[in-house]
């Protein structure tokens, strides 16, 4: 695990160092970068995997008090963390949180290639279903996500329909859960990141126009849609495949959101196929 200060603060992140082309994959609230465990290893040393534990409720480092950690300011964070680290022609994959999204609201993606829309949130499905509310409704009242936090390190917490049972069809390890949740329980000044970032959702309208706004994007999209998912709507992928002007929809079943944990080999050959029959053109724009 290797670290790297940015504006905001101290981002921990995984590389593989692999000599091929270049991913970075983001992962969703309360989540870490293991989320990728599964896909990462079915590449293998074919591909250069970079992975950031973004501050998104289990980082274990906290931000600077004054950092932006708004959904816009975390979605142009990621811009900064390529820059800082030099990456080009990156493959930027998504999986539960869509704020990745905001560089191509922006037009910031002169370090992109391709971009990967896994089962995310996309127009105006912030945050997304129940955990997403409870997510907002806790980050609201006085020690709410501690009491929330706390209650996540049972098993029949985690598990619970309704819940973060539906990110995945099948159990996540609990080595991995633990991973996960232990930072929001077990610091306050990761539950303050948290509470920072589920109180930032901008109003619908606005997130629609950041929407709109990413047709602007002309290089290749590969949107891999969950046939299953609980929490983003089965027809945001065709939906998402009409904005992008060079776009690839794939559905995948037997997956709920998480399909890096569902199906990773799956979306790891769905990756490869993309990434070979789209050649880097930098003067695509």
């Amino acid at each position: 695990m290797s670290e790297i200060e940015l504006s905001a603060g101290p981002i921990e992140y995984t590389d593989t160092a692999g000599s091929g082309p270049v991913l970075v994959f983001l992962h969703g609230v309360t989540i870490d970068s293991t989320v990728w465990r599964h896909v990462v290893a079915e590449l293998g040393e074919d591909y250069r995997c970079v992975l950031p534990t973004w501050p998104l409720g289990s980082h274990r480092t906290p931000m600077k008090p004054d950092a932006d950690l708004s959904l816009r300011g975390l979605g142009l964070l990621v811009g900064e963390f390529l820059e800082r680290l030099d990456l080009h022609d990156v493959t930027l994959v998504l999986n539960d949180w869509g704020g990745g999204q905001i560089l191509l609201s922006e037009g910031r993606t002169e370090r992109l290639a391709r971009v990967v829309l896994t089962s995310c949130e996309a127009f105006d499905n912030y945050p997304p279903g129940l955990p997403g509310r409870m997510l907002v409704l806790t980050a609201k009242i006085p020690g709410g996500l501690k009491v929330l936090m706390s209650l996540l390190r049972f098993r029949f917490v985690q598990r619970a329909p309704g819940a973060w049972g539906w990110m995945s069809k099948r159990p996540v390890p609990p080595e991995v859960l633990d991973g996960w949740f232990t930072p929001g329980r077990t610091q306050r000044a990761i539950r303050r990141d948290l509470a920072r970032y589920g109180a930032s959702t901008p109003p619908k309208r606005t997130l629609l126009d950041w929407a709109e706004r990413m047709r602007s994007f002309t290089k290749p999209v590969l949107i891999v849609w969950a046939t299953e998912d609980k929490l983003m709507p089965r027809e945001h992928g065709p939906r998402l495949a009409e904005l992008f002007p060079d776009s690839r929809l794939v559905e995948v079943d037997d997956s709920y959101t998480l399909i890096p944990e569902d199906q990773p080999g799956v979306l790891a050959r769905e990756l490869r196929s993309f990434i070979v029959d789209t050649p880097v053109t930098r003067a695509r724009g």
